[in-house]
Protein backbone atom coordinates (compact mmCIF):
# COMPACT_ATOMS: atom_id res chain seq x y z
CA UNK A 1 0.00 0.00 0.00
CA UNK A 2 1.24 3.52 -0.97
CA UNK A 3 2.48 5.83 1.93
CA UNK A 4 -0.02 8.32 1.46
CA UNK A 5 0.62 12.03 1.60
CA UNK A 6 0.82 13.94 4.66
CA UNK A 7 -1.63 17.01 3.33
CA UNK A 8 -3.48 17.70 -0.33
CA UNK A 9 -1.10 17.17 -2.89
CA UNK A 10 -0.91 20.11 -5.23
CA UNK A 11 0.12 18.10 -8.12
CA UNK A 12 -1.34 13.92 -8.64
CA UNK A 13 1.23 13.33 -11.64
CA UNK A 14 4.61 14.59 -12.34
CA UNK A 15 6.48 14.53 -16.05
CA UNK A 16 10.32 14.85 -15.57
CA UNK A 17 12.09 16.13 -18.71
CA UNK A 18 15.95 15.71 -18.16
CA UNK A 19 18.26 17.23 -20.31
CA UNK A 20 21.47 14.73 -20.04
CA UNK A 21 24.40 16.26 -20.43
CA UNK A 22 23.74 19.61 -18.77
CA UNK A 23 22.38 22.36 -21.08
CA UNK A 24 24.35 26.23 -21.31
CA UNK A 25 22.30 28.08 -19.14
CA UNK A 26 23.68 31.76 -20.36
CA UNK A 27 22.79 30.72 -24.19
CA UNK A 28 19.08 29.75 -22.77
CA UNK A 29 17.66 31.56 -19.72
CA UNK A 30 20.57 33.50 -18.14
CA UNK A 31 20.95 36.27 -20.18
CA UNK A 32 24.63 38.32 -19.83
CA UNK A 33 24.99 40.89 -22.27
CA UNK A 34 27.67 41.89 -19.87
CA UNK A 35 29.62 39.52 -21.56
CA UNK A 36 29.97 40.88 -25.15
CA UNK A 37 32.57 43.63 -24.14
CA UNK A 38 34.42 40.79 -22.37
CA UNK A 39 34.86 38.33 -25.22
CA UNK A 40 38.03 36.50 -25.16
CA UNK A 41 39.10 38.34 -21.64
CA UNK A 42 40.50 36.04 -19.35
CA UNK A 43 38.03 35.08 -16.36
CA UNK A 44 39.12 37.02 -13.59
CA UNK A 45 40.45 35.31 -10.50
CA UNK A 46 38.14 37.18 -8.59
CA UNK A 47 35.24 35.13 -9.88
CA UNK A 48 36.34 31.84 -10.04
CA UNK A 49 37.98 31.97 -6.62
CA UNK A 50 40.07 28.87 -6.91
CA UNK A 51 36.74 26.63 -7.48
CA UNK A 52 37.43 23.07 -8.95
CA UNK A 53 37.34 22.67 -12.14
CA UNK A 54 36.87 19.30 -14.72
CA UNK A 55 39.79 17.46 -15.81
CA UNK A 56 39.01 18.47 -19.61
CA UNK A 57 39.64 22.53 -18.91
CA UNK A 58 42.45 22.29 -15.94
CA UNK A 59 45.05 22.08 -17.94
CA UNK A 60 43.94 25.20 -19.93
CA UNK A 61 46.85 27.89 -19.99
CA UNK A 62 43.56 30.44 -20.67
CA UNK A 63 40.00 30.79 -19.77
CA UNK A 64 38.93 32.76 -22.16
CA UNK A 65 35.13 34.42 -22.01
CA UNK A 66 32.64 33.54 -24.53
CA UNK A 67 29.48 35.43 -24.83
CA UNK A 68 26.32 33.64 -25.95
CA UNK A 69 26.29 34.56 -29.61
CA UNK A 70 22.03 33.74 -29.88
CA UNK A 71 20.09 36.84 -29.13
CA UNK A 72 18.15 37.15 -26.64
CA UNK A 73 14.60 38.93 -26.25
CA UNK A 74 12.32 39.71 -22.84
CA UNK A 75 8.67 37.74 -23.14
CA UNK A 76 5.56 37.61 -21.26
CA UNK A 77 4.04 40.03 -18.27
CA UNK A 78 7.18 38.58 -16.21
CA UNK A 79 9.42 39.91 -18.51
CA UNK A 80 11.90 36.91 -18.89
CA UNK A 81 14.33 36.54 -21.22
CA UNK A 82 14.55 33.84 -23.52
CA UNK A 83 17.32 32.61 -25.97
CA UNK A 84 16.01 32.67 -29.69
CA UNK A 85 16.37 29.35 -30.23
CA UNK A 86 13.51 28.95 -28.13
CA UNK A 87 10.51 30.84 -29.95
CA UNK A 88 7.95 28.29 -28.54
CA UNK A 89 8.75 28.14 -25.52
CA UNK A 90 8.90 31.85 -25.03
CA UNK A 91 5.13 32.21 -25.48
CA UNK A 92 4.49 30.37 -22.33
CA UNK A 93 6.81 32.01 -19.85
CA UNK A 94 3.85 33.05 -17.87
CA UNK A 95 2.87 29.87 -17.03
CA UNK A 96 6.42 28.61 -15.61
CA UNK A 97 8.23 29.27 -13.30
CA UNK A 98 11.93 29.62 -13.59
CA UNK A 99 15.19 28.64 -11.06
CA UNK A 100 18.51 30.56 -12.47
CA UNK A 101 19.96 29.45 -9.43
CA UNK A 102 20.06 25.76 -9.03
CA UNK A 103 23.57 24.60 -7.88
CA UNK A 104 24.95 20.90 -6.69
CA UNK A 105 28.27 19.41 -5.81
CA UNK A 106 28.40 17.18 -8.15
CA UNK A 107 31.11 18.45 -11.54
CA UNK A 108 31.09 14.93 -13.61
CA UNK A 109 28.15 13.77 -14.92
CA UNK A 110 27.90 10.44 -13.55
CA UNK A 111 27.61 11.67 -10.24
CA UNK A 112 25.54 14.88 -10.69
CA UNK A 113 22.69 13.30 -12.81
CA UNK A 114 22.66 10.23 -10.09
CA UNK A 115 22.45 12.90 -7.42
CA UNK A 116 20.07 15.39 -9.17
CA UNK A 117 18.23 11.67 -9.78
CA UNK A 118 18.29 10.40 -6.21
CA UNK A 119 19.34 12.83 -3.98
CA UNK A 120 23.04 11.09 -4.10
CA UNK A 121 25.90 10.82 -5.59
CA UNK A 122 26.43 7.51 -4.71
CA UNK A 123 24.26 4.78 -6.99
CA UNK A 124 21.91 2.42 -5.84
CA UNK A 125 19.32 4.72 -3.92
CA UNK A 126 15.86 4.93 -4.60
CA UNK A 127 15.32 7.88 -7.63
CA UNK A 128 12.22 11.04 -7.49
CA UNK A 129 10.13 8.88 -9.16
CA UNK A 130 10.57 5.67 -7.27
CA UNK A 131 9.82 7.51 -3.93
CA UNK A 132 6.62 8.86 -5.86
CA UNK A 133 5.36 5.42 -6.89
CA UNK A 134 6.48 4.20 -3.04
CA UNK A 135 4.07 7.84 -1.87
CA UNK A 136 1.30 8.22 -3.97
CA UNK A 137 0.82 4.84 -5.27
CA UNK A 138 -1.19 3.34 -8.57
CA UNK A 139 -4.05 5.44 -10.10
CA UNK A 140 -4.55 2.40 -13.15
CA UNK A 141 -4.08 -0.89 -12.26
CA UNK A 142 -3.23 -1.77 -15.92
CA UNK A 143 0.41 0.27 -16.37
CA UNK A 144 3.18 0.89 -14.07
CA UNK A 145 2.84 3.68 -11.57
CA UNK A 146 6.49 4.80 -13.15
CA UNK A 147 7.37 5.09 -16.28
CA UNK A 148 10.47 5.82 -18.02
CA UNK A 149 11.17 7.02 -21.75
CA UNK A 150 14.05 8.05 -23.68
CA UNK A 151 13.46 10.39 -26.65
CA UNK A 152 15.89 9.91 -28.84
CA UNK A 153 18.17 13.44 -30.21
CA UNK A 154 18.84 14.67 -33.57
CA UNK A 155 22.12 15.22 -32.93
CA UNK A 156 24.34 12.68 -31.64
CA UNK A 157 27.84 14.58 -31.34
CA UNK A 158 28.46 13.83 -27.31
CA UNK A 159 25.67 11.34 -26.45
CA UNK A 160 25.83 10.44 -22.20
CA UNK A 161 25.46 7.12 -21.32
CA UNK A 162 22.29 6.49 -19.24
CA UNK A 163 21.13 3.28 -17.44
CA UNK A 164 18.60 1.93 -15.59
CA UNK A 165 20.38 2.89 -12.19
CA UNK A 166 18.81 6.25 -12.74
CA UNK A 167 15.13 4.57 -12.23
CA UNK A 168 16.38 2.10 -9.74
CA UNK A 169 13.82 1.70 -7.02
CA UNK A 170 17.20 1.59 -4.68
CA UNK A 171 16.13 0.17 -0.84
CA UNK A 172 12.28 0.99 -1.73
CA UNK A 173 10.13 -2.46 -2.33
CA UNK A 174 11.15 -3.65 -6.14
CA UNK A 175 7.48 -2.34 -7.65
CA UNK A 176 8.30 1.06 -7.16
CA UNK A 177 11.46 0.67 -10.08
CA UNK A 178 10.64 2.55 -13.40
CA UNK A 179 9.49 1.03 -15.94
CA UNK A 180 11.28 1.46 -19.34
CA UNK A 181 9.04 1.93 -22.55
CA UNK A 182 11.60 1.38 -25.98
CA UNK A 183 10.65 3.41 -28.59
CA UNK A 184 11.49 0.95 -31.48
CA UNK A 185 10.02 -3.09 -31.67
CA UNK A 186 7.87 -4.02 -28.86
CA UNK A 187 7.44 -1.15 -25.95
CA UNK A 188 8.31 -3.92 -23.33
CA UNK A 189 10.90 -6.95 -24.35
CA UNK A 190 8.42 -9.91 -24.34
CA UNK A 191 5.55 -8.06 -24.04
CA UNK A 192 3.63 -10.06 -26.80
CA UNK A 193 3.14 -14.18 -26.24
CA UNK A 194 5.95 -15.93 -28.29
CA UNK A 195 4.31 -17.92 -31.62
CA UNK A 196 1.95 -20.72 -30.19
CA UNK A 197 0.92 -19.41 -27.03
CA UNK A 198 -3.00 -18.18 -26.36
CA UNK A 199 -3.58 -15.91 -23.99
CA UNK A 200 -5.37 -18.45 -21.77
CA UNK A 201 -2.10 -20.51 -22.07
CA UNK A 202 -0.55 -17.56 -20.29
CA UNK A 203 -3.24 -17.35 -18.28
CA UNK A 204 -2.69 -20.78 -16.77
CA UNK A 205 1.07 -20.86 -16.72
CA UNK A 206 1.24 -17.94 -14.45
CA UNK A 207 -1.72 -19.67 -12.16
CA UNK A 208 0.89 -22.15 -11.53
CA UNK A 209 3.80 -19.32 -10.60
CA UNK A 210 1.57 -17.52 -8.63
CA UNK A 211 0.84 -21.03 -6.67
CA UNK A 212 4.60 -21.68 -6.38
CA UNK A 213 5.14 -18.01 -5.52
CA UNK A 214 2.39 -18.41 -2.99
CA UNK A 215 4.03 -21.18 -1.47
CA UNK A 216 7.42 -19.57 -1.13
CA UNK A 217 5.98 -16.36 0.13
CA UNK A 218 4.56 -18.50 2.81
CA UNK A 219 7.30 -20.50 3.84
CA UNK A 220 10.25 -17.04 3.71
CA UNK A 221 8.16 -14.16 4.10
CA UNK A 222 10.23 -12.09 1.65
CA UNK A 223 8.44 -8.97 0.67
CA UNK A 224 9.75 -9.07 -2.80
CA UNK A 225 8.58 -12.46 -3.84
CA UNK A 226 4.81 -10.81 -3.38
CA UNK A 227 6.48 -8.23 -5.54
CA UNK A 228 7.40 -10.81 -8.10
CA UNK A 229 3.47 -11.81 -7.65
CA UNK A 230 2.06 -8.42 -8.61
CA UNK A 231 4.49 -7.23 -10.97
CA UNK A 232 3.71 -10.86 -12.95
CA UNK A 233 -0.35 -9.74 -13.22
CA UNK A 234 0.43 -6.27 -13.85
CA UNK A 235 3.00 -7.59 -17.04
CA UNK A 236 0.06 -9.70 -17.89
CA UNK A 237 -2.51 -6.69 -18.18
CA UNK A 238 -0.33 -4.67 -19.91
CA UNK A 239 -0.45 -7.12 -22.84
CA UNK A 240 -3.29 -5.12 -23.89
CA UNK A 241 -2.98 -1.82 -21.97
CA UNK A 242 0.81 -1.03 -23.88
CA UNK A 243 -0.12 -1.70 -27.15
CA UNK A 244 -3.53 0.99 -26.55
CA UNK A 245 -1.24 3.14 -24.93
CA UNK A 246 1.37 3.30 -27.61
CA UNK A 247 -1.17 3.64 -30.84
CA UNK A 248 -0.89 7.01 -31.44
CA UNK A 249 -2.47 6.64 -34.45
CA UNK A 250 -6.16 7.63 -32.55
CA UNK A 251 -4.93 10.83 -31.61
CA UNK A 252 -7.04 13.94 -33.62
CA UNK A 253 -5.36 15.69 -36.20
CA UNK A 254 -5.41 18.70 -33.85
CA UNK A 255 -3.10 16.86 -31.82
CA UNK A 256 -0.31 16.63 -34.39
CA UNK A 257 -0.95 20.23 -35.46
CA UNK A 258 0.22 20.97 -31.84
CA UNK A 259 3.33 19.03 -31.29
CA UNK A 260 4.47 18.89 -34.90
CA UNK A 261 4.63 16.23 -37.75
CA UNK A 262 7.74 14.64 -35.55
CA UNK A 263 5.50 13.34 -33.25
CA UNK A 264 4.24 10.85 -35.39
CA UNK A 265 7.66 9.03 -35.60
CA UNK A 266 8.19 7.31 -32.30
CA UNK A 267 11.41 7.71 -30.31
CA UNK A 268 11.74 11.87 -31.40
CA UNK A 269 11.32 14.21 -28.76
CA UNK A 270 8.25 15.00 -29.67
CA UNK A 271 6.27 11.96 -29.70
CA UNK A 272 8.24 11.46 -26.77
CA UNK A 273 6.13 14.66 -25.09
CA UNK A 274 3.05 13.32 -26.67
CA UNK A 275 3.17 9.58 -25.11
CA UNK A 276 4.22 11.08 -21.74
CA UNK A 277 0.56 13.35 -21.71
CA UNK A 278 -0.72 9.93 -22.76
CA UNK A 279 0.41 7.94 -19.69
CA UNK A 280 -0.60 10.81 -17.30
CA UNK A 281 -4.14 10.79 -19.44
CA UNK A 282 -4.02 7.23 -18.37
CA UNK A 283 -3.14 8.25 -14.84
CA UNK A 284 0.54 7.21 -14.89
CA UNK A 285 2.00 8.70 -11.47
CA UNK A 286 5.52 9.41 -12.73
CA UNK A 287 7.12 10.01 -16.02
CA UNK A 288 10.62 10.15 -16.82
CA UNK A 289 11.78 11.65 -19.71
CA UNK A 290 15.53 11.42 -21.31
CA UNK A 291 16.55 13.45 -23.72
CA UNK A 292 20.68 13.26 -24.62
CA UNK A 293 23.61 15.42 -26.01
CA UNK A 294 22.96 18.44 -24.79
CA UNK A 295 26.85 17.55 -23.61
CA UNK A 296 28.24 21.00 -25.10
CA UNK A 297 32.10 20.41 -24.41
CA UNK A 298 32.92 22.08 -28.57
CA UNK A 299 30.60 23.65 -31.15
CA UNK A 300 28.01 24.66 -29.32
CA UNK A 301 26.64 26.78 -32.75
CA UNK A 302 26.06 23.57 -34.50
CA UNK A 303 24.42 21.97 -31.49
CA UNK A 304 22.66 24.29 -29.71
CA UNK A 305 19.84 24.76 -32.44
CA UNK A 306 19.70 21.04 -32.72
CA UNK A 307 18.60 20.47 -29.65
CA UNK A 308 16.31 23.32 -29.06
CA UNK A 309 14.57 21.92 -32.53
CA UNK A 310 13.83 19.04 -30.76
CA UNK A 311 12.45 20.59 -27.38
CA UNK A 312 10.79 24.05 -27.80
CA UNK A 313 7.61 23.03 -30.00
CA UNK A 314 7.42 19.83 -27.99
CA UNK A 315 7.44 21.36 -24.24
CA UNK A 316 5.48 24.12 -25.66
CA UNK A 317 2.74 21.60 -26.85
CA UNK A 318 2.66 19.48 -23.79
CA UNK A 319 1.72 22.01 -21.54
CA UNK A 320 -1.02 23.37 -24.08
CA UNK A 321 -1.70 19.88 -24.49
CA UNK A 322 -2.76 19.47 -20.74
CA UNK A 323 -4.34 22.28 -19.96
CA UNK A 324 -6.27 21.53 -22.99
CA UNK A 325 -7.55 18.30 -20.98
CA UNK A 326 -7.81 20.06 -17.71
CA UNK A 327 -4.38 17.96 -16.34
CA UNK A 328 -2.02 21.24 -16.49
CA UNK A 329 -3.48 21.93 -12.87
CA UNK A 330 -2.75 18.77 -11.28
CA UNK A 331 0.04 17.84 -13.66
CA UNK A 332 3.74 19.15 -12.40
CA UNK A 333 6.46 19.55 -15.55
CA UNK A 334 9.78 19.62 -14.98
CA UNK A 335 12.75 20.97 -17.35
CA UNK A 336 16.57 20.75 -16.55
CA UNK A 337 19.80 18.75 -16.95
CA UNK A 338 22.49 17.93 -14.46
CA UNK A 339 24.70 21.19 -13.98
CA UNK A 340 25.65 24.28 -16.00
CA UNK A 341 27.88 25.38 -18.03
CA UNK A 342 30.99 27.62 -17.82
CA UNK A 343 31.14 31.00 -19.19
CA UNK A 344 34.46 30.70 -20.85
CA UNK A 345 35.22 28.46 -23.59
CA UNK A 346 37.02 25.28 -24.04
CA UNK A 347 38.85 24.44 -26.72
CA UNK A 348 38.55 27.04 -29.98
CA UNK A 349 36.70 29.73 -29.86
CA UNK A 350 35.31 32.35 -32.29
CA UNK A 351 32.72 34.82 -32.15
CA UNK A 352 30.88 32.44 -34.16
CA UNK A 353 31.31 28.86 -32.09
CA UNK A 354 32.61 27.87 -28.68
CA UNK A 355 32.91 25.40 -26.50
CA UNK A 356 32.06 25.17 -22.65
CA UNK A 357 32.77 22.73 -19.86
CA UNK A 358 30.85 21.68 -16.64
CA UNK A 359 29.58 23.79 -14.01
CA UNK A 360 28.21 22.87 -10.85
CA UNK A 361 27.76 26.37 -8.88
CA UNK A 362 24.81 28.22 -11.25
CA UNK A 363 22.32 26.47 -13.60
CA UNK A 364 18.71 27.18 -14.79
CA UNK A 365 15.73 24.90 -14.66
CA UNK A 366 12.17 25.36 -14.81
CA UNK A 367 8.86 23.95 -13.66
CA UNK A 368 5.28 24.49 -14.94
CA UNK A 369 1.71 23.21 -13.69
CA UNK A 370 1.22 20.99 -10.48
CA UNK A 371 0.75 23.65 -8.15
CA UNK A 372 3.79 25.94 -9.28
CA UNK A 373 3.76 29.99 -9.66
CA UNK A 374 3.83 31.17 -13.29
CA UNK A 375 5.98 33.95 -13.99
CA UNK A 376 7.85 33.55 -11.63
CA UNK A 377 11.70 34.33 -12.03
CA UNK A 378 14.14 33.18 -8.89
CA UNK A 379 17.26 33.55 -8.49
CA UNK A 380 20.06 35.56 -10.00
CA UNK A 381 23.75 34.63 -10.90
CA UNK A 382 26.68 37.14 -11.04
CA UNK A 383 27.39 39.14 -14.78
CA UNK A 384 29.21 35.58 -15.24
CA UNK A 385 26.47 33.33 -14.60
CA UNK A 386 29.34 31.58 -12.53
CA UNK A 387 28.14 32.49 -9.17
CA UNK A 388 24.54 32.83 -7.56
CA UNK A 389 24.01 35.88 -6.05
CA UNK A 390 20.52 35.64 -4.80
CA UNK A 391 18.69 33.20 -3.43
CA UNK A 392 20.79 29.92 -4.37
CA UNK A 393 18.50 26.87 -4.33
CA UNK A 394 20.23 23.18 -3.81
CA UNK A 395 19.27 19.95 -5.14
CA UNK A 396 17.72 19.45 -1.63
CA UNK A 397 15.64 22.29 -1.97
CA UNK A 398 14.29 21.08 -4.95
CA UNK A 399 13.56 17.82 -3.65
CA UNK A 400 11.85 19.12 -0.71
CA UNK A 401 9.55 21.44 -3.01
CA UNK A 402 9.04 19.05 -5.51
CA UNK A 403 7.53 16.36 -2.47
CA UNK A 404 5.63 19.73 -1.50
CA UNK A 405 3.74 19.80 -3.94
CA UNK A 406 2.93 16.16 -4.33
CA UNK A 407 2.05 16.48 -0.52
CA UNK A 408 4.70 15.50 1.29
CA UNK A 409 6.94 16.76 4.49
CA UNK A 410 10.23 16.11 3.08
CA UNK A 411 11.42 15.70 6.99
CA UNK A 412 8.63 12.58 7.40
CA UNK A 413 8.74 11.20 4.02
CA UNK A 414 11.14 8.63 5.05
CA UNK A 415 11.35 4.29 4.59
CA UNK A 416 13.39 2.57 6.96
CA UNK A 417 16.56 0.85 6.16
CA UNK A 418 19.63 -0.18 7.57
CA UNK A 419 18.67 1.02 10.88
CA UNK A 420 17.69 4.72 9.56
CA UNK A 421 14.47 6.25 8.56
CA UNK A 422 16.38 7.35 5.10
CA UNK A 423 14.61 10.56 3.15
CA UNK A 424 15.08 11.89 -0.13
CA UNK A 425 16.91 15.00 0.92
CA UNK A 426 18.99 13.49 3.10
CA UNK A 427 19.95 14.00 6.63
CA UNK A 428 21.69 17.76 5.46
CA UNK A 429 19.30 20.92 5.75
CA UNK A 430 16.52 21.17 2.71
CA UNK A 431 14.21 23.85 2.63
CA UNK A 432 10.70 24.32 0.48
CA UNK A 433 10.93 27.35 -1.89
CA UNK A 434 7.76 29.08 -0.97
CA UNK A 435 8.20 31.50 -3.31
CA UNK A 436 7.51 28.99 -6.76
CA UNK A 437 4.69 27.64 -5.28
CA UNK A 438 1.28 29.19 -6.38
Amino acid sequence: AAAGPHFPPKAEHVIYLHMVGGPPQMDLYDYKPQMQEWFDKDLPDSVRMGQRLTTMTSGQARFPIAPSKFKFAQHGQCGMWVCELLPYTARMVDDMCFIRSMHTEAINHEPAITYIQTGNQVTGRPCLGAWASYGLGSLNENLPTFVVLVARSTNTEQVQAISARLWSNGFLPGEHAGTSLRSAGDPILFINNPPGVTRDVRRMTLDGLNALNELTLAEVGDPETRTRIQQFELAFRMQASVPELVNTASEAESTFALYGEEAKNPGTFAHTALLARRLVERGVRFVQVYHNNWDTHANVAGRLPDQCRDVDRACWALIQDLKNRGLFEKTLVIWGGEFGRTIYSQGGLTTENYGRDHHPRCFTMWMAGGGTKGGTIYGETDDFSYNIVRDPVHIRDFHATVLHLLGFDHERFTYPYQGLDQRLTGVEPARVIQELLA
